[in-house]
């Protein structure tokens, strides 16, 4: 520790003229105060420019917890793991540094040292509810989620405990109120684990247990934060789970799975579609059926916000994970664009890569080879099961005429289909046959789940269509208008047919006809009208 360091820290920016000389003294004392109760273990050298503190685990907790916390780390099993990150925790009495009045280390140490013992109490907190100790561990849940509630993970433990112990009307209680917070105070949006576990509740689905993952070693290292906004990504492997509910694609999983796990050629493919056809449920179940062909692990990556706007490259780049041992997958999901794919491909090495846009990415795989799997919607049966899968088997047999109106009136997007079924699930009451009349009055409007943008068709492809240049998003709306069977190669320029085929919103082209999908047809004229009646509105009123 250099001496102005010290300095600092006990004197903060205003040290006495005295201050180095009485600094050497109280070394002195300490070395006295270790020399009188025998610590011989614990010594204070003096270096070039300042002091070393020698320290083992016998003598300084702070040592034996982090040497505890890395023997978990390499645990034989997860009951091996928890019991001694419960030995770590039990080392902590009270704040650290409590009786220590210095500025600098209660702001730098202080905070540095309790994201430690957050960590592994985070972890611990995984493990029992790994092991079904959900009643057990719900002190150690409220405590942390009280005490830190901008620390999301603690409320999603305590919410997952709280639902699994069969008290959903409280679980569901805790996650708005910590939306509420959110928004009030800080202007934003829960994250997207509570977001989808808000989504798993509302839909009974059983929560798979937190998936074994170990606590690395506990460092002093600073970890520099991610930028305002960004997406958090997974950088450790963790085990992919299994899309609910996932119907159809199945000559795109095989072929997308023989691709990626293939031992010669390239290892790259990429998904595209229009918004809301399901490119990221696909993307995920199929590194789910894959990833025991990875065994140096699967790692997903966020490239855009939940906002829609897409991270830079430098800060998708540092959060690609380290070279490690084994073949490893990487999902880019949600890419803007070639530019934005084309950066991370060398630091992926020799890594299987999976990414999904909606565009095509042709100069992507022009340049490094791979396949590309242009989404269609689902067909009616695909889109029949998916419904069957999420709502339940007998309620959707019960009515299947009205459950294939209601696969038409979402066009069988499986964006929409998801948000009819949570409004299904929510709603025991509710007919299939009167779901599918009241979502057929409006569909754009009525396919949306208030609790989430993900899940609101006016969001999703508003968004998209927020991020194109004016004239493209013009030309959407005009063709939105013409018929099914019309040729739109007579209406718009190839040029910009080409261009929205590359955005994800119209589909083919030569040598066939250009098509628009019904559903996105359906959007295009419901925002033609709605906005021609607020201009009509707006221009009647008093001025």
């Amino acid at each position: 520790m250099s001496t102005t360091y010290l300095l600092r820290a006990v004197w903060d920016e205003e040290p006495p003229a005295t201050a180095r000389a009485a600094l050497q003294t109280c070394v002195l004392r300490l070395r006295r105060l270790f020399a009188k109760y025998g610590i011989s273990a614990t010594t204070i050298e003096a270096v070039p420019g300042g002091y070393r503190m020698h320290n083992d685990p016998e003598t300084l907790d702070l040592v034996l917890f982090r040497t505890l916390a890395a023997q978990a780390a390499s645990a034989a099993g997860p009951g091996e793991e928890l019991y001694r990150l419960r030995e770590a925790l039990s080392l902590w009495q009270g704040q650290p540094l409590a009786n220590v009045a210095s500025r600098l280390l209660q702001q730098d140490a202080v905070p540095a040292l309790e994201q430690e013992r957050l960590r592994v109490l985070e972890r611990v907190c995984d493990l029992e509810l790994a092991a079904g100790n959900c009643h057990q561990v719900l002190v150690d849940l409220y405590e942390g989620a009280r005490r830190h509630p901008v620390r999301e993970r603690f409320t999603e433990q305590l919410i997952e405990a709280l639902y699994r112990t069969g008290r959903q009307a409280e679980a569901l209680a805790e996650y708005r109120m910590v939306r509420d917070r959110l928004r009030d105070e800080l202007g934003v949006d829960p994250g997207q684990g509570l977001r989808r576990l808000e989504l798993a509740i509302l839909r009974a689905e059983d929560l798979a247990p937190a998936p074994r993952e170990t606590v690395r070693a506990v460092t002093a290292v600073e970890v520099p934060a991610l930028p305002a906004g960004a997406a958090v990504p997974a950088r450790s492997a963790r085990a992919v789970l299994p899309v609910p509910a996932f119907a159809g694609r199945e000559n795109d999983r095989r072929a997308m799975a023989a691709g990626l796990t293939s031992a010669d050629g390239p290892r790259l493919v990429v998904v595209s579609g229009a918004p809301g056809i399901g490119k990221s449920a696909l993307a995920r179940q199929t590194a789910y059926e894959v990833q025991d062909a990875f065994p140096g692990g699967v790692f997903t990556l966020q490239l855009a916000r939940p906002d829609g706007t897409a991270i830079a490259v430098e800060e998708a780049a540092q959060l690609l994970p380290e070279t490690g041992a084994g073949r490893r997958l990487i999902v880019l999901d949600g890419a803007a664009g070639a530019w934005q794919v084309l950066p991370l491909l060398p630091a992926a090495g020799d890594a299987a890569v999976l990414v999904t846009s909606r565009r095509g990415l042709a100069a992507v795989v022009a340049t490094h080879g791979g396949s590309v799997h242009r989404l269609d919607a689902l067909r009616p049966a695909e889109a029949y099961a998916l419904l069957a899968g999420l709502v339940g088997a007998d309620r959707i047999g019960a009515e299947p005429a009205a459950a294939r109106e209601l696969a038409t009136v979402c066009g069988h997007f499986p964006l929409a289909l998801r948000i009819a079924a949570g409004r299904l699930l929510t709603r025991p009451g509710l007919s299939v046959a009167d779901c599918a009349a009241w979502l057929a009055e409006d569909p754009p409007m009525r396919l949306a789940l208030a609790e989430d943008a993900r899940l609101s068709v006016p969001e999703v492809l508003g968004q998209a269509l927020d991020s194109l240049a004016p004239e493209l998003r013009e030309a959407f709306f005009r063709l939105g208008t013409r018929a099914a069977d019309e040729d739109l190669s007579a209406v718009e320029s190839e040029a910009v047919l080409e261009q929205l085929v590359e955005t994800g919103l119209l589909e083919d082209g030569p040598p066939g006809p250009y098509r628009l999908h019904d559903f996105l047809r359906v959007y295009a004229r419901w925002h033609v009208r709605t906005h021609e009646t607020a201009g009509a509105a707006a221009a009647a009123a008093p001025h």
